[in-house]
């Protein structure tokens, strides 16, 4: 599985960014697509994640200002990101795995978001 981000870029305070992951390879086996952050100085931590079945779940931080979705047809995941803070600041990483998997198995190369105050 090959993922690929897209849709980062510098935004200011209160504004809003799409971010795209389009999935090619063996992509009818992702049960679970992801996004996670990893801001400067910081570790990468989670923000959503989204099941072939449609169930979401958000970290604490982005409840109420992000929205994660998938388009099945287009083997694609995108995080709809509103109300942005500059604490929102992070390379934006999509991740994928099978059921089978514990843990995220497959990485796409990150996209740069930058929040300005």
């Amino acid at each position: 599985v090959q993922l690929q981000a897209s849709g980062g870029g510098l935004v200011q305070a209160g504004g809003s960014l799409r971010l795209s992951c389009a999935a090619a390879g063996r992509t009818e086996n992702i049960y679970t697509t992801g996004w996670y952050r990893q801001a400067p100085g910081k570790q990468r931590e989670f923000v959503a994640s989204i099941t072939n079945w449609g169930t979401t779940n958000y970290a604490d931080s982005v409840k109420g200002r992000f929205t994660i979705s998938r388009d099945n047809a287009k083997n694609a995941v995108y995080l709809q990101m509103n109300s942005l803070k500059p604490e929102d600041t992070a390379v934006y990483y999509c991740a994928a795995k099978f059921s089978s998997d514990v843990s995220y198995k497959y990485w796409g190369q990150g996209t740069k978001v930058t929040v300005s105050s």
